[in-house]
């Protein structure tokens, strides 16, 4: 069995913030609970990634991301925010699509293909619109499932980088 990064509890459509930090923190909250972190430990790293770097990656999409010791599996977030915000990406285009990831850092040679993987596939014209568009979670994730494709592997387990549990 492959376990998936993406449930439907981890998928977050038209969410208001009023702003970079905001539209973080209430990320870093939700994505606490599911990996079971402190909330203030996972806003820290990954604003603390933030300062180092927008990781706003252009037309509307912004993957924030943060390593960390105390998990053993990696724990995935999509947010689509109303309206978007401003997230100093190299287009200045505002972001309202937001994919989020936490990776374990004892797995740390997988987290460059898969942060890789999700670029390319949220670059994809069709696949921004289609995720821009959806009415549900459950349409996120069949946008996602279909464009992400094969598995991603770690040391000792393999992931699905947009797949539900």
């Amino acid at each position: 069995m492959i376990p998936h990064l993406l449930s439907e509890e981890d998928i977050s459509l038209d969410l208001v913030t009023k702003g970079k930090h905001s539209a973080l923190s209430r990320i870093a909250v939700r994505m606490a609970r599911r990996s079971g972190l402190d909330e203030q430990m996972v806003l820290r790293g990954l604003w603390y990634r933030e300062c180092l770097g927008s990781t706003g990656i252009g037309r509307g999409v912004a993957i924030p991301h943060a390593l960390f010791d105390m998990i053993s599996s990696p724990v995935a977030s999509f947010t689509r925010l109303a309206p978007p915000i401003d997230f100093d990406g190299p287009d200045d285009d505002p972001v309202d699509i937001v994919y989020t990831l936490l990776w374990p850092r004892s797995a740390v040679s997988a987290f460059l293909p898969a942060l890789s993987r999700v670029c390319r596939v949220l670059r994809a014209p069709r696949t921004r619109e289609g995720l821009r568009q959806a009415q549900s979670a459950g349409e996120v994730m069949a946008i996602l499932d279909a464009d992400l494709g094969p598995a991603i592997s770690t040391n000792s387990h393999t992931y699905q980088v947009g797949l539900h549990a």
